[in-house]
């Protein structure tokens, strides 16, 4: 019998695990991965992007714990002497439109208390000589890392707690009972007093196999960057992202510093058939037939058509994907984009139809699941790890209180 199992062995459930063996060292806790390693699907496949908190809803749980997270993973980094860099990130604005956009950005910036400057056009050219644009807000605190060392990190952590990992174990079945519940994997079965998951892609199906309904379904976006070549590793000096339309649900394509010292431009936001599908002809039957199924997807494909479309198109048009950028960096070339793995975004979707935008939890009386947590999730991972242990501590004072263990 396990105190905790915690079910998903990326960079959120690996920060949930060194953090749960520090606040009870003398627990038994076990974390069940599906994969031969950690960090093998989102939090290996993202922009590596340590995030100020630009975008997000002032009180929201992603606006407080992005805030946190951006502090906590370069203490974390430190601590471990894993490397970063605070490059900061530039908003661009290219047209009359989107400088009212910027506006409002630098309105609900404020209100999320974050470090931000102003620039005029001929102040962006000085920043950013080969970058176009009328204007642009710097957010100095925003960095970039290798998410899959900081997880690798958190693992070894964890494991030189006394934690133990279980790599090539898929959970298959979960029977919660009064005093514990057991997680069936293919290989074997554990018993622990309480869960927690940490599922990503597949994070409602995880919840289902409890036999309750999750209120919500996993929708697959899928992320296709290009890198630049090497003779363009300078041609920016901080991270360059557009100013988001308010109407789209994604933040358009960017130009990211990465920390080997390459530049990537991307993601775009494609629906991918395959929930763990990083390649176009990627497709899984049941995981399509799911989305389509699904009356909430079906009313987001319906609302975002059009963008959906243009989405497509450029996926498989380089030259369209290029004019994305060309926007607000016009020097750049089709010869300049070179391959680079694409990413899945597991992006929750209400059975009303609607994307779900903050961070989603959702818990029974031994278990607790984390249900929505795409971007900033890597940069916020500590501080949510910190909330499921906090929340779990008040599940096991109650279990307590109870007389049940």
């Amino acid at each position: 019998m396990y105190d905790f199992v915690i079910i998903g062995g990326g960079i959120v459930g690996l920060s949930t695990a060194m953090q749960l063996i520090e606040a009870y060292p003398a627990a038994q806790i076990v974390l069940l991965e599906k994969e031969s390693g950690p960090a093998q699907h989102q939090t290996g496949h993202n922009s590596g992007v340590i995030h100020a908190g630009v975008y997000y809803t002032p009180g929201s749980l992603k606006a407080r714990f992005c805030l946190q997270g951006n502090l906590a993973t370069k203490a974390f980094c430190q601590q471990k002497n894993i490397a970063y860099q605070t490059c900061g990130k530039m908003l661009v604005a290219t047209s009359e439109i989107e400088m009212t956009r910027m506006q409002a950005l630098w309105e609900r910036t404020a209100a999320n208390g974050l470090q931000r400057e102003w620039l005029n056009g001929e102040a962006l050219r000085q920043r950013e000589p080969n970058i176009v644009g009328l204007g642009g807000i710097f957010f100095p605190r925003s960095g970039i890392v290798d998410y899959k060392k900081v997880a690798a990190a958190m693992a070894e952590s964890f494991v030189q707690a006394g934690g133990k990992i279980v790599y090539h174990n898929e959970v298959m079945a979960l029977h919660e009972e009064a005093n514990c519940v057991t997680v069936g994997t293919k290989h074997a079965e554990y018993c622990g007093r309480f869960i927690v998951a940490c599922a990503g892609l597949m994070a409602d199906r995880i919840v289902k196999l409890l036999g309750i309904k999750p209120g919500f379904t996993i929708c697959p976006f899928r992320g296709e960057y290009f890198r630049l070549t090497a003779k363009n590793n300078a041609i920016v000096n901080h991270l360059i992202y557009p100013i988001p339309d308010p109407s789209v649900p994604f933040l358009g394509v960017h130009l990211t510093k990465t920390i080997d010292g390459g530049v990537t431009i991307g993601p775009n936001a494609v629906l991918a058939f395959k929930r763990e599908g990083y390649r176009k002809q990627d497709i899984s039957l049941r995981d399509t037939l799911e989305m389509f199924s699904n009356h909430g997807i079906r009313q987001v494909l319906r609302q975002n058509w059009n963008t959906g479309w243009q989405e497509m198109k450029n996926s498989w048009s380089k030259r369209g994907y290029l004019k994305l950028v060309q926007k607000y960096c016009p020097s750049l070339t089709l010869e300049d984009l070179q391959y680079y793995p694409a990413g899945v975004r597991a992006q929750a979707v209400s059975t009303e139809g609607k994307l779900i935008d903050d961070f989603l939890f959702v818990t029974t009386p031994r278990t607790f699941h984390v249900c929505n947590a795409p971007s900033p999730a890597a940069t916020s991972a500590i501080p949510i790890g910190s909330h499921i242990v906090a929340q779990l501590k008040t599940l096991v004072a109650q279990r307590s209180a109870s007389g049940s263990r």
